[in-house]
């Protein structure tokens, strides 16, 4: 990594036509003696510490075609002496603190193809756009204001236009329409109108047949939302328009655009009902209609889905939730809050993947399922301001990843469940405002992340505890309970001698008549299992085989998978690996499945089929690798897998056409998470995976993944936690002692984890180039936490458009702190559970 400054004599460097110093620890100004370097073609100090103002010599440099300084201090207005660098085709400034006007000359540089100004503090109108060859124009998150020109169709190549978050107004010009390249749009957070009934834009944007993403959120529109959005591009996939003060009813035309993959509408005055037309978007992953006046009925439309993993209808009056959409395998968020619900489908309580689920200030009646306990992946659950009556089940301690839990404002009886502290993530638990009574469960100490604990208006009794987080509550979270006593830091009186010890007089009986129960319980299993034993005695050997056959894979014979693959022909290839290849074929009962040929020419191939073999016969988890089958002679060795239709984590990280969000990228690091966590943990023997990496990391039809190739995995058991061995994984993500000294234990998938989290919020292979002796992935992160996180984090995650940039900024230095502490050197300081990695991850959610 270089360091310094810029040199003030660059004259001396005047036969330079490329001055590259990107993302190094470079300080100070860029000097005026920069206008000597007349050859100088290619200029890029982005990602450092530059201050100053840009110097009006650089406009001397008229062989320039790149000009890159993101991400820097500068500060003072753009020099009129830019608009000299005609042969300029790349100008990027984002990220700084300019001010004033944007030079007029700069729009009639003809050569160029992207102009990016974001992120600045500029000012003014703009002029007439003359640029033939711009494809990409950013100036997002400026201070730009007045009409913008319709001359922008002279850049007839343009593919991507940026002008959100600044204050441009009047009519959005028709000549979008014109740009028929476009691919995304996004003109959100203005204070753009409609002078007609209806968004006159839209219509001429059919033109635009390459239009991907459409943004034009939070402007002052007051329009109608016409029959003519149908008229669109289908290949539209992102169409956002919430808080537009759009009226009318909702458009049918949107049942055409059938690869709308997100369709937010939320915070408008759109009246009628949810056309059924909706269902042709088979592909519609989340709906925003928030805060609208739609009618109270959902259709059942909606049911079919099956893609839809959020959807957002608060504060719209709907009155009642279809049984059905409890089929929606994929839901992750389902926010219905604020509405007239007053039950909820039993169907629900099984979507055993919700994270989010929000009722709140609903008139919901009855009481609390047991059920609740099938949401154990929920982070949030919001059901207060309801009528809920009755106790709180016990079973509620069955939701293991919980975060915030609210049931507060109902007529929640009895006392708070002992269960609560088995929920270990907990940060908020809000039980205010009901009719709960009993004594505060001491156990509630041992929630150590717990910050929020509301249990004021209620008819309590007995001492507050002092232990664990209670030490940071203050008295508000204990008034209006009568019966409450203990420290005055909570605002009650404090205890006398003999209620405490009734109370402790009542914790030993009660001690002793769980051990009774326990005793009783225990003499009942055993002699149950002896009679058990004896009847079945006889038919051991048959039980076993009927065992085995439920649990074990089934061998499939050698020209079944000749024929399926044609002759394991490459139009069936999936890829190829270290010890095998793998193939796509088609089962008799319809079925696709992917086939792994071992290369039993290489060292490895046997024995890469053997672990694989032990590792994958008997376990079973959700985001472990499934085997269908084998095959196996003296010549050939397959494995016939679950087939996985979104293919490997690396494909969507790093091909063109492929994009994963924020979420999408956490949900996947921690379904591996919970992947590693059951093999170090969850299972008899301890395994180690040794190979993690993107491309190992299996997506299946709803995104879910699934931790494969097992072919150099370590089996540890009778208690040994580390072995030695002589096999090597992927350089780059192994453990240093790993790869030193061939030292393998738990320690090493949790370095490897580490390692695999930064490359999937920085898309950057920890084999780059840019990684040397002195830089590494890790240092490469650690250097820009917390402050400069913006400079590593893959850039296509925080778009300048953002709506919550600094809390998604915060998100992200939570998650890249989690990733450095489990990929310290020293394996000794390292994180040792992946149990402690899956409960971080699920908090930050």
């Amino acid at each position: 990594m270089f360091s310094g400054t810029i040199p003030e004599e660059m004259g001396n460097l005047s036969n330079f036509v490329q001055f590259d110093l990107l993302q190094n620890s470079l300080t100070g100004q860029i000097p005026e003696s920069i206008g000597e370097c007349s050859k100088l073609q290619y200029f890029s100090v982005s990602r450092n510490n530059i201050t100053g103002s840009i110097p009006k010599a650089i406009g001397n440099l008229t062989m320039l075609q790149t000009l890159l300084i993101t991400r820097n201090n500068l500060i003072g207005s753009m020099p009129e002496e830019m608009g000299n660098l005609y042969n300029l085709e790349l100008l990027d400034l984002k990220y700084n603190y300019l001010t004033s006007n944007i030079p007029g000359k700069i729009f009639n540089i003809s050569t160029l193809r992207l102009l990016s100004l974001s992120l600045n503090q500029l000012s003014g109108h703009l002029p007439t756009v003359g640029m033939p060859k711009l494809q990409e124009l950013y100036l997002d998150d400026n201070l730009l204001f007045g009409e913008f020109p319709d001359s922008i169709s002279n850049s007839s190549q343009l593919k991507v236009l940026s002008i959100s978050s600044n204050s441009f107004s009047g009519q959005v010009p028709n000549s979008f329409g014109k740009l028929i390249l476009l691919k995304t749009l996004m003109f959100g957070r203005n204070n753009f109108v409609s002078e007609t009934s209806e968004l006159s834009f839209i219509t001429p944007l059919k033109n635009c047949s390459r239009l991907r993403k459409l943004i034009f959120t939070e402007n002052p529109f007051n329009g109608i939302l016409s029959a003519s959005v149908g008229n669109m591009s289908i290949s539209i996939q992102y169409f956002y328009a919430y808080k537009c003060d759009l009226r009318g009813s909702f458009p049918e035309g949107f049942g055409n655009l059938e690869n709308l993959v997100l369709l937010s509408l939320g915070n408008n005055k759109l009246t009628g009902t949810i056309p059924k037309t909706l269902g042709n978007l088979k592909k519609l992953q989340g709906l925003s209609l928030a805060d609208n006046r739609l009618s109270r009925s959902i259709p059942n439309i909606l049911c079919t889905l099956q893609s839809l993993n959020g959807i957002e209808i608060y504060q719209t009056q709907i009155d009642s939730i279809l049984d059905c959409m409890g089929n929606l395998s994929s839901l992750r968020g389902l926010y219905l809050g604020n509405n007239r619900i007053n039950s909820v489908p039993t169907s629900l309580w099984n979507l055993s993947d919700l994270l989010v689920f929000d009722l709140s200030s609903n008139i919901l009646t009855g009481f609390l399922p047991l059920d609740i306990r099938n949401l154990k992946v929920a982070i949030a659950i919001d059901l207060s301001e309801n009528q809920l009556t009755s106790i709180i089940p016990s079973s509620i301690g069955g939701l293991e990843s919980i975060v915030n839990l609210s049931l507060a404002h109902n007529r929640f009886q009895g006392s708070i469940p002992e269960s609560i502290s088995k929920l270990v993530s907990l940060e908020i638990l809000n039980l205010s405002h009901n009719n709960i009574s009993g004594a505060i469960p001491v156990s509630l100490e041992a929630l150590q992340y717990l910050k929020y604990f509301n249990v004021s208006f209620n008819q309590l009794s007995g001492q507050i505890p002092t232990g664990g987080p209670f030490r940071f509550f203050s008295s508000q979270f204990f008034m209006s309970n009568g019966g409450l006593c203990g420290d005055p830091m909570y605002g009650v009186p404090p205890c006398h001698e003999n209620e405490v010890s009734k109370s402790k007089r009542k914790r030993v009986i009660l001690r002793f008549v769980y051990i009774f129960l326990g005793i009783s319980v225990l003499f009942f299993t055993i002699t149950l299992s002896y009679v058990v034993a004896r009847y079945k005695k006889k038919n051991k050997v048959e039980t076993i085989r009927d065992t085995s056959f439920n649990i074990a894979p089934s061998r499939i014979p050698y020209h079944d998978l000749v024929k399926a693959t044609e002759g394991f022909d490459e139009s069936h290839l999936l890829g190829t690996g270290s010890y095998g290849s793998v193939y796509k074929r088609r089962l008799r009962n319809g079925e696709d499945v992917a086939v792994k040929v071992f290369n039993l020419q290489s060292e490895g191939g046997f024995k890469s089929f053997d672990t694989e073999c032990d590792v994958l016969r008997s376990l079973r988890h959700r985001n472990l690798f499934k085997v269908v089958g084998f095959c196996s002679n003296e010549d050939f060795k397959a494995l016939v897998l679950e087939y996985m239709p979104n293919g490997s984590l690396e494909k969507w990280l790093y091909l063109e056409n492929n994009f994963l969000n924020i979420m999408q990228r956490l949900k996947i690091m921690i379904d591996v998470a919970c992947a590693l966590e059951y093999l170090h943990h969850g299972y008899s023997i301890l395994i180690v995976h040794c190979d993690l990496k993107p491309s190992n990391a299996l997506l299946d039809e709803d995104m879910v993944a699934c931790l494969s190739d097992f072919g150099v995995a370590k089996l540890l058991n009778d208690g040994v936690n580390t072995m030695l061995t002589r096999t090597l994984a992927t350089l780059g993500y192994i453990a240093p002692e790993y790869g030193s000294e061939g030292l393998v234990s738990v320690r090493c998938d949790v370095y490897s984890y580490g390692i695999m989290l930064m490359e999937v919020f920085t898309r950057t292979k920890p084999n780059d180039t840019k990684f040397t002796k002195d830089l590494n992935p890790r240092r490469w992160v650690n250097d820009s936490v917390p402050n400069g996180i913006i400079h590593v984090i893959d850039s296509e995650l925080l778009s300048p458009d953002e709506r919550y940039f600094d809390e998604k900024m915060e998100f992200l230095v939570s998650i890249m702190e989690i990733a450095l502490e489990c990929s310290i050197e020293n394996p000794n300081e390292r994180i040792i559970s992946m149990k402690s990695v899956v409960v971080a991850l699920k908090k930050i959610m």
